[in-house]
């Protein structure tokens, strides 16, 4: 039988899969709401080569709503890239909120640093240089740390996610948010893997081993959304 499976797109990786479908949800529900400063940003990393690495804009609506629902005042970053969900987020929070933003590549978030400063929102932001396991590790020295972060966003090495979730447990508090991009993987982790592009496939068996860990953790509460490449919301409920 014929494979009608669409292929993965590396430009515009989504798992809503027909193309006139999201543009019709971006060009309706989500550009006429966007602020001026994150399509600013959005346009200024278009033509980079990782360009697919930012946060999807559809995603990044539904972030600002729970964000705004949770009102967290201490949030915390994994991957930073040009700084798209970074600066929704500083946007969203009280005035006197924190981020604490990690990311081995500063040159990245330097591209969006300008808008970032334009929207007078720098002073929310505390950028780290780091890989993010020794810094987590870091931070869970301290007593005082653990359960102080109402917030967390993860999109950076998908092989750690499960990593990243064990520490941040200790560290976002009960109640708290914590969102996980790419899960869905271009929709992928439900394909048989003969039809999964060779380049896709070692990050889609992390997709599906992190999924299956989270979907059993007892201490949270999970959404799995089919927005962008697939988002995991969890709420810390002990």
């Amino acid at each position: 039988m014929e494979n009608t499976r669409m292929p993965v797109s590396t430009k515009n990786p989504t798992v809503l899969q027909s193309q006139e479908l999201h543009e019709y949800i971006l060009k309706t529900s989500v550009y006429p709401r966007e602020p001026n400063a994150l399509k600013e940003l959005r346009i200024a990393t278009a033509n980079h080569p990782m360009a697919f690495m930012g946060t999807a804009p559809d995603a990044g609506q539904l972030m600002t709503f729970l964000l705004k629902l949770v009102n967290p005042k201490k949030a915390i970053e994994i991957g930073v890239f040009t700084g798209y969900s970074l600066l929704l987020t500083a946007l969203t929070i009280p005035d006197d909120g924190k981020i604490t933003a990690i990311d081995i590549n500063r040159k990245t978030y330097e591209i969006g640093l300008p808008v970032i400063k334009k929207a007078g929102v720098e002073h929310k932001i505390d950028f780290v240089e780091s890989q993010a396991l020794p810094f987590l590790n870091k931070l869970l020295e301290d007593p005082e740390k653990e359960g102080s972060f109402d917030f967390a966003f993860v999109d950076a090495d998908k092989n750690n996610y499960w990593n990243y979730h064990q520490r941040l447990m200790k560290l976002i508090k009960v109640g708290g948010i914590l969102m996980y991009d790419n899960t869905l993987w271009g929709g992928t982790v439900a394909w048989p893997e003969e039809d999964v592009p060779e380049a896709k496939r070692k990050w889609r068996l992390c997709a599906i081993e992190f999924n299956k860990l989270v979907s059993a953790d007892t201490n949270v509460e999970i959404s799995q959304v089919p927005l962008g490449d697939g988002i995991t919301i969890c709420r810390r409920i002990c």
